[in-house]
């Protein structure tokens, strides 16, 4: 059991992270802190917390482990801000949907003792903030872990520890490696949807009516805050770029096998999606959301 976890952020994803330790009893005591005076209230109000502070650098102070739970483009700098605040032997993680450029900043910045080590927990919902938080959000999920290559090895054991003490499975990768999966898994997905339902949209609105549960299914996640996605792409454009330049490829294949009326091919494509998409069942529990 830690002696204190500091949940920076208390959204949908920082709120369920404090219920999920308090549940599982890692914490003896668990801290947050919000921008917004509301939410500090709400927080404690709601119990999903033991106390708030009004700044960053004092819901830090006396804590094991602080976990960013912010949008990815609000990291480093309230990373720079708390780092000062930070005890000797704290770990510092995160919960952004990126992890090459957040955690070469995070090199570069200068902390005691005080190791950062990226995470990202493949949960999330359609749902957002933390009236919609529940200690099980992560129970069964993925969580990368993205240690650099100086980070301590007991650090990084403690932080799987933590992850795995919540029912998450966990994925050792590198930063670069991470950004490369989810830019094919996550955010090409999620532009996809985007661009198709803009697509849609341009048409006669009274198609709209006709639509059934195959089209939401396709364009649910095209729903996600759309602040928060920008934020994703760009800071992971260029692994972004190369997810669309392969997708577009096999598009292309489709489109050349309909203009030449290879009926065949495009059954053994057909054939080929659904294969994956049927192993995706039993696999696939929540889906990030930034």
């Amino acid at each position: 059991m830690l002696r204190q976890i500091s949940i920076i952020g208390p959204g949908l994803l920082g709120a369920s992270l404090s219920l999920a330790a308090k549940k599982h009893r890692l914490a003896e005591r668990v801290v947050a802190w919000s921008h917004r005076a509301e939410t500090r209230a709400n927080c404690l109000a709601k119990k999903i917390c033991d106390a708030v502070e009004e700044t960053p650098e004092q819901a830090v102070i006396g804590s094991d482990l602080v976990v960013l739970c912010t949008p990815v483009n609000t990291i480093i700098p309230l990373l720079e801000k708390i780092q000062s605040s930070l005890d000797s032997d704290a770990i510092l993680t995160d919960v952004g949907s990126t992890k090459s450029q957040i955690c070469r900043q995070a090199q570069g910045i200068e902390m005691k003792h005080t190791a950062f080590i990226g995470s990202h927990p493949m949960a999330g919902s359609d749902q957002r903030g933390m009236e919609n938080a529940h200690a099980d959000l992560f129970c069964g999920a993925t969580c990368f872990v993205t240690p650099l290559d100086n980070a301590p090895s007991d650090d990084v054991q403690r932080l799987v520890a933590f992850w795995e003490g919540i029912g998450m499975q966990i994925q050792i990768t590198s930063p670069e490696i991470h950004d490369e999966i989810v830019a094919h898994i996550s955010h090409l997905p999620h532009a996809i949807a985007a661009v198709l339902s803009k697509f849609l949209g341009e048409k006669n609105p009274e198609w709209a009516q006709f639509a059934g549960g195959g089209l939401r299914d396709t364009t649910r996640i095209a729903s996600g805050n759309p602040g928060l996605w920008k934020q994703i792409f760009d800071q992971n454009r260029e692994e972004v770029i190369r997810a669309i330049e392969g997708f577009e490829d096999r598009l292309h294949r489709f489109k050349a096998s309909l203009l030449n009326e290879e009926f065949s091919e495009i059954q053994r494509i057909l054939q080929q999606g659904k294969h994956f998409r049927d192993g995706l069942s039993s696999q696939v529990k929540n889906e990030t959301h930034g």
